[in-house]
């Protein structure tokens, strides 16, 4: 029997109370509750998220890494790095986000959550590969979508469209090889071509 999903203001209030002063925000948006924990004590929230009977949220669905330096263009300010992270209480029906900023923008450092939900271990490579998000704890934290000699982090906002190199299959050498880009970066602005009276416009 499936259990009746509880309303986002009451789970609000739940994770509030299950984790008293390691919440540094909580928030309800479009019917999603979101709370935002510090790195200092990610770890031990998330364990508490897990196991704390009002919680039971037993399975960890997503997690990903943000890039937020774009967002100071709107005024947005504070550190550059989070982690989000999206669970589901599948005995309890509901499902939470935790978001997670890192203190340090130049090195972007968070605890592993692989021995609290083992299914951490692959989106936590991603972000470590895509974001270069370290994950202490993590026992195998590598490149997962990237090349092993792959040079920076590709979803970071300051990273090149382009890319810093280019690879490619020499027969003669008889393996793949790395070289400068050659693509120059350019602006493409479209054309717009309308027919006489085109949508009633003369």
């Amino acid at each position: 029997m499936t259990a009746i999903a509880i309303h986002p203001e009451s789970l609000r209030d739940v994770v509030a109370s299950a984790l008293g002063d390691r919440v540094r925000q909580i928030s309800v948006a479009l019917d999603e509750v979101t709370v935002v924990v510090s790195a200092a004590r990610y770890l031990e929230a998330m364990q508490i998220l897990r196991d704390a009977p009002d919680c039971k949220f037993e399975q960890l669905i997503d997690l990903c890494g943000v890039d937020y330096s774009a967002y100071g263009a709107t005024g947005s300010e504070g550190p550059r790095y989070a982690v989000v992270s999206h669970l589901l209480s599948v005995s309890l029906n509901q499902r939470l986000r935790v978001k997670v900023f890192c203190s340090d923008d130049d090195f972007p450092i968070v605890a592993s959550v692989t021995d609290i939900w083992n299914s951490a271990n692959w989106f936590e490579r991603e972000a470590f590969d895509l974001f270069g998000i370290v994950f202490d704890g993590h026992n195998d934290l590598r490149r997962i979508l990237t090349d092993y000699g792959f040079i920076g982090h590709p979803f970071r906002k300051d990273f090149p469209l382009s890319g810093h190199v280019e690879m490619r299959y020499d027969a003669d050498q008889r393996r793949v090889i790395y070289e400068p880009v050659t693509i120059e970066p350019r602006e493409v602005t479209p054309r717009i071509i309308r027919e006489d009276k085109y949508g009633g416009l003369h």
